[in-house]
């Protein structure tokens, strides 16, 4: 039996993916193969030599520590795009909430509760909530991957302008996009053309603070900003001068702080962007197959510390070795094996930065010493053999 360790409470339908004739599926489980996560704090946690695997479901993985698993042997996988829609459907209520005082109306209109005539202090007090269309508005999007791309193609069936703005835009992305959709070249291209911009990416060293007094200046003013991806990507200081100037006339986002719910008119959601049954639903079926399909095969959809890497069964025995991207070791990993009179029947090597991945598709089954001496190379984090 392999066991798996749930962190967090993951909906039963994936848990469900994984056969219970194969895997012993727990929040107790001891020495675990894989972790299944979704929100719990990962930095300090010491991993126990049997674990291979991590996979968490949602597309951030700020609460892991990557690249410490990664040179443990450790392969990271999320879940992108399973949450896509219910992130998106949410930023289109944050770009009406942002255009229209509806949060504000809705808490006056209920601080009526016991009065006389409502009815007619509501059309007496209404005019207080006026607010903007976004139809014939430009919308900035901030990244165009799974969620971002989604948040622009509605945006155009709403009737708005949309300029957008990735510089690691994939082929498939771009396939995606509506054709009214306009690239910029430059982050600061969109924060100059746009009455509203919407946040996207992830938060890195490069994104962290990219909404800050500097790029704030470039924009419109009354410019409105939506950020339902990470609290890093906005100076919250910056920020609220910019909102008590009027610069900023709205801000909407899914990640509130300290700093942002103490911000006057500042709209901060309680982190519900993926929090739909179906997005819940989408990332524990995916997070699942994606422990699967490594453990019992070795192919790696998905991860986000080492190489997508997939190959067909074939063969007794596969061996996979997760090394550093460094050289000879390839070559001492095949050495290992010809030195032993074993056929290579099919390989795959990838790599990602500084991680690479291999796999060898024997046609007879290799014994302990075959692990022991790739275990020994240098540069291996892990190796590990399974019977096809």
């Amino acid at each position: 039996m392999k066991n798996i360790q749930l962190l967090n409470k993951i909906a039963k339908v994936g848990t469900d993916r994984l056969d219970p004739a194969v895997y012993n599926v727990g929040a107790d489980v001891a020495a675990p193969e894989g972790i299944m996560v979704r929100s719990a704090k990962m930095h300090e946690m010491t991993f126990n030599k049997e674990l291979l695997a991590i996979a968490r479901a949602g597309a951030g993985v700020n609460n892991i520590p990557v690249d410490r698993c990664a040179t443990e042997g450790i392969v990271v996988f999320n879940t992108p795009g399973a949450n896509a829609n219910g992130v998106k459907e949410l930023a289109i209520c944050a770009l009406l909430l942002a255009s229209r005082k509806v949060v504000d109306g809705v808490a006056w209109a209920k601080s009526l509760a016991g009065t006389a005539d409502v009815a007619k202090q509501v059309e007496a007090g209404k005019s207080q909530f006026g607010g903007t269309e976004i139809k014939g508005k430009t919308l900035g999007v901030i990244g165009l991957g799974a969620i971002g791309g989604m948040v622009a193609n509605a945006a155009i069936a709403l009737g708005m302008n949309v300029v957008g703005c990735d510089p690691f835009l994939s082929v498939d992305g771009a396939w995606n996009l509506d054709n009214h959709i306009r690239h910029a070249a430059t982050y600061e291209e969109v924060y100059a053309a746009a009455d509203y911009i919407t946040l996207h990416v992830p938060a890195t060293p490069t994104t962290t603070n990219m909404i800050c007094k500097d790029t704030i200046a470039l924009m419109k003013d009354g410019v409105k900003i939506i950020n339902l991806a990470r609290a890093e990507l906005v100076n919250a200081t910056d920020l609220a001068a910019a909102m008590e100037s009027g610069k900023v006339s709205a801000y909407v986002t899914d990640f509130p702080t300290e700093e942002t719910v103490a911000i006057p008119g500042a709209i901060t959601i309680p982190h519900l962007g993926a929090s739909t049954e179906e997005s819940e639903d989408n990332c524990a079926v995916m997070a699942a197959e994606e422990l699967d399909e490594y453990l019992s095969t070795g192919n790696i959809r998905n991860s986000v510390n080492y190489p997508n890497a997939s190959m067909p069964r074939s063969g007794a025995m596969r061996v996979c070795v997760l090394h550093a991207n460094v050289p000879a070791v390839l070559t001492n990993v095949t050495n290992a094996c010809s030195k032993r009179g074993l056929n290579i029947e099919n390989m795959l090597n990838k790599s990602k930065g500084e991680n690479a991945y291999t796999m060898l598709d024997l046609t007879t089954a290799a014994g302990e010493d075959l692990l022991e001496e790739l275990s020994a190379i240098g540069g291996v984090r892990r190796a590990r053999l399974i019977t096809l």
